[in-house]
């Protein structure tokens, strides 16, 4: 059993500290292979003796020979693996080809997106007494983290049903101070676009975040952000997602006074409702 495993298995029943040091070696092991002992307890305010108590809670006999093992693993990422890779039929060949595929697809994304349309988003978003969202299944997650995203800031934001009756009287309810926004990564729903439509009719904003400039719901939106179109599925997913994630950094800035203290407030809340008493 591999360091990892040991630290997994043990993990729930570690003391803060032991917990704090378990975190650090699964995340940051590359910069944990460079540190002594010392070095280690040092950067995370803690004693040396807790990181010898902890690897031989582990079952090392003291740090050093954890670290050889986390040193072993740096060793397997940076020189094994990539020899592994050359073969391109090879579980590590098909993995560095598919990440290659991904980075362009983003590089891609960042040339390509028009920061103009961008700028307009953020600004309708902001104006918006509502933002309600309209999500095919495939782009549910980037909705529903824009949705948490935007609940920080304080912004009134929906996630509306997908059945035909939901999306009508979604649009019965709204009206021209709200913003329609829709995900759509493979157009595969055509309520959707209908839906965009008819809002636009009734004289409310909408805005369209898509896989592809060909999809419909591009063509019925006003404000509409696109990914480079992609034959998989799975690449337009996280296309998709860079789009959402450089649309929550960009209303972080502009709106900043917004989220300020918020995440602090919401951990603060949470602390008190869990230790109310009735």
């Amino acid at each position: 059993m591999g360091y990892e495993e040991r630290i997994r298995q043990e993990r729930p029943k570690m003391s803060k500290s032991f917990a704090k040091l378990a975190d650090f070696l699964l995340d940051s092991y590359v910069e944990a292979s460079f540190m002594t002992a010392s070095e280690l307890a040092q950067a995370l305010n803690l004693d040396a003796a807790t990181v010898v108590r902890f690897s031989q809670q582990l079952g090392y006999g003291g740090y050093p020979k954890l670290q050889r093992e986390i040193r072993q693993k740096v060793k397997n990422d940076l020189l094994l693996r990539p020899e592994q890779a050359k073969n391109t039929n090879s579980i590590p060949g098909i993995v560095v080809e598919t990440m290659k595929e991904l980075e362009r697809t983003i590089e891609q994304v960042r040339i390509t997106l028009n920061t103009d349309s961008m700028t307009e988003l953020v600004e309708m978003m902001g104006l918006a007494r509502r933002i309600v969202i309209l999500v095919e299944a495939p782009a549910q997650p980037a909705a529903y983290n824009l949705a948490y995203f935007l609940e920080q800031g304080g912004f009134s934001v929906y996630i509306a049903r997908p059945g035909v009756a939901d999306l009508a009287r979604t649009i019965h309810t709204a009206n021209p101070q709200d913003l329609f926004l829709t995900i759509d990564i493979s157009g595969m729903s055509p309520n959707i676009p209908r839906a965009l439509q008819e809002a636009s009719t009734r004289g409310i904003p909408t805005a369209a975040i898509v896989g592809a400039g060909s999809i419909p719901s591009a063509r019925a939106a006003k404000v509409v952000l696109e990914a480079p179109a992609h034959p998989s599925l799975g690449v337009g997913i996280i296309a998709v997602e860079a789009i959402v994630h450089a649309l929550t950094k960009c209303l972080h800035t502009y709106y900043a006074d917004r989220f300020a203290g918020a995440e602090q407030a919401i951990e603060e809340l949470s602390t008190y409702i869990q230790h109310s008493v009735d």
